[in-house]
């Protein structure tokens, strides 16, 4: 009789193992890699890709991006701007809540307008030192407070010093997002780990560096077809940092969702044309477009008025930039990923990318000598060496323009650093030519020619060239206040051609956003802001 219990609680045992193994396996769980970490989860400092992607799946905002770069309705289901472009009155959905948390007592907490004064006041406070903070320069300031204004739980009004078009589009920012108060009071320093936002997924589990678990809220306030969103269960973030180790895993399986390509698998995953290579059509899924990523060289301005510096000299500038072939780096070095920058610093993809300019920087190796020889350098002598500050994962293309360049004379050495210690060089203006690259931060032109306003030089803003031009400041500041797109958009294309003329960049090319997936996963989708967006993701 005993034998036959033990016989029974073993089947049953047995039998509740494999049951409990088949729920597990039919979660739908979204496996993706980040290799450069993630630092925090609060919003205020979702400053990078790794730390905004995680954000996107756990806050929302007032507004949001579709993959078109169109902006839509989230929390906010309406909103009103004055004719003066100078008054924004946001109408708060009021079905949202906060994800569950102990910080509320247990109970159920909806979002009002005063979470959205709270957490934009948040992002500005000096205190807390966000990296965002400047979203909000245009802000007015009353009482030598921002002009955040909660007129009720549904009502939120925001008052800008003078018209921004691109305001809204700024809103869109992980930056943006609502918190609640009683989570940074019961959390503090500490709500980096214990992020409480109201989107469509949050925190479960992070064992920095090993792990990130992300869970279904269900109590999502998004519909799709009848049908809450998210589809997904979960998703689960690995930390390897060596991306040929991570793409093995996503080769094996192990990974549902990739994006980007490392020069160690490049002819490996792609052909010769960027197109996916035969042998995986049946097992991947290759999405590309255009990316709102400029990849480019910079000149540090002020230190080229050095006296005895070369770079001092325009036609110097400029020889560099008809010295190498874009066209060929691209197809050789990159599979065709990407397009080679023969125009501004405006990618395309954007309103005020002139496709129609031609005068820009072609392969004119002859023109680079002439120029060379009007600064007073023919064939390069006296030009000395030119170094040039980059990190390894660009070290082919800074070699190609080096071979390039010496063909007519100039010589350029390669300084390579580690991303942390050229991030710093160049903020602190400490490299006088230096390998930069701009990912738009919201989808308007405006965000790549502010790189060139020179009250925006850094550290206070984002011109790390220290680029000065009283004409380029006067048409900026003219479009800052211009509501009426055509001539906004003419305005940037005026722009863009100063920045071609004088060079203080070299335009190397404009990215392509490339996201690979196995054949199970449905609606990842795509945008120009490679923003990744998992809540409409679905898992066969």
């Amino acid at each position: 009789m005993r034998q036959l219990f033990f016989l029974l609680l073993i089947t049953i045992l047995l039998f509740s193992c494999k049951n409990e193994n088949r729920d597990f396996s039919a979660k739908k769980i979204f496996r993706y890699n980040e290799s450069a970490g993630i630092s925090s989860l609060d919003p205020a400092f979702a400053k990078d890709q790794a730390n905004i992607w995680a954000c996107n799946q756990l806050y929302n905002g007032l507004v949001e991006l579709d993959n078109n770069l169109n902006i839509n309705p989230c929390i906010a289901n309406e909103w009103n701007i004055t004719e003066n472009g100078c008054l924004y009155t946001f109408i708060l959905r009021k079905d949202v809540c906060f994800i569950d948390n102990k910080c509320f007592n247990n109970t159920k907490r909806r979002v009002t307008a005063y979470d959205f004064e709270f957490s934009f006041k948040r992002i500005v406070d000096e205190k807390i030192a966000s990296p965002g903070a400047w979203i909000f320069n245009y802000v007015k300031k009353e009482s030598n407070n921002y002009a955040f204004k909660a007129l009720n739980d549904s009502i939120f009004q925001i008052k800008l010093n003078q018209a921004f078009p691109p305001f809204l589009g700024l809103l869109s920012m992980q930056y943006c997002s609502v918190i609640p108060h009683e989570a940074i009071e019961y959390y503090g320093k500490d709500f980096r780990n214990n992020p409480v936002g109201t989107g469509a997924f949050y925190l479960k589990l992070w064992k920095e560096g090993v792990k990130m678990v992300l869970l279904k809220n269900p109590d999502y306030f998004q519909f799709e077809e009848n049908e809450r969103l998210p589809y997904l269960d979960a998703i689960n973030i690995s930390f390897i940092i060596d991306k040929q180790s991570a793409f093995l895993e996503f080769a094996k399986g192990n990974l549902d969702f990739m994006s980007g390509i490392d020069a160690s698998y490049k002819d490996e995953l792609l052909t010769f044309n960027g197109k996916l290579n035969p042998k995986y059509e049946n097992k991947f899924n290759l999405i590309s477009q255009a990316y709102l990523n400029t990849e480019y060289l910079g000149f540090l301005m002020d230190t080229v008025n050095l006296q005895n510096n070369p770079l001092k000299i325009k036609a110097v500038r400029q020889a560099i930039n008809y010295g190498f072939d874009r066209v060929k780096m691209i197809k050789y070095l990159r599979n065709n990923i990407g397009t080679a920058a023969l125009n501004g610093i405006i990618p395309k993809g954007l309103a005020g990318f002139d496709s129609t300019f031609k005068n820009g920087y072609n392969f004119n190796p002859d023109k680079s000598r002439k120029l060379l020889a009007e600064a007073g350098f023919p064939g390069g002598k006296g030009l000395g060496e030119i170094s040039l500050s980059t990190t390894a994962s660009y070290l082919d293309l800074c070699r190609y323009i080096q071979n390039q360049l010496a063909e007519i004379g100039i010589k350029l050495k390669i300084d390579v650093n580690p991303p942390a210690t050229l991030r710093e060089m160049i903020a602190k203006s400490k490299t006088p030519f230096f390998r930069g690259s701009w990912i738009a931060d919201y989808p308007d032109a405006e965000n790549y020619l502010s790189l060139f306003y020179s009250p925006n030089f850094c550290p206070a803003g984002p011109n790390y060239t220290h680029f000065k031009n009283k004409n380029f400041d006067l048409l900026y500041e003219k479009s800052q206040t211009e509501t009426n797109d055509s001539i906004r958009f003419s305005y940037y294309k005026q722009m863009d051609r100063i920045i071609i003329e004088e060079a203080p960049v070299v335009v190397l090319y404009y990215d392509q956003v490339l996201r690979f997936t196995q054949k199970n996963i449905k609606n990842i989708g795509s945008n120009p802001m490679n923003l990744l967006t998992l809540k409409r993701v679905k898992k066969d």
